[in-house]
């Protein structure tokens, strides 16, 4: 019974991860993080390689990017509702 007891509180302990890791994926902080660390980097690659107006030019890819990352869930439901048939 207490290794019965013990793989019950295993799957418990599981599942607050996967939720927490699921919740952390859906944040709106973890969605800004990536704009912004985006940003950043595609500002630097753009000083580095000495591209005119790095600041603004910067927001296009950026931007591009984060659409392409908030569209994944709608793609994500698609595809699994195809696969579930």
């Amino acid at each position: 019974m207490k290794s019965l007891e013990k793989r019950l509180g295993a799957i418990e302990q599981r599942n607050k991860k996967v939720e927490l890791d699921k919740a952390w994926e859906m944040s709106w902080l973890r969605k800004i993080l990536i704009a912004v660390l985006t940003y950043i980097t595609v500002v630097l690659f753009f000083l580095v390689a000495q591209l005119p107006k790095p600041f603004i030019n910067s927001i296009v890819p950026t931007t591009g990017f984060v659409l392409s990352t908030l569209s994944l869930p709608f793609f994500k439901k698609l595809w699994t509702k195809y696969k579930t048939k």
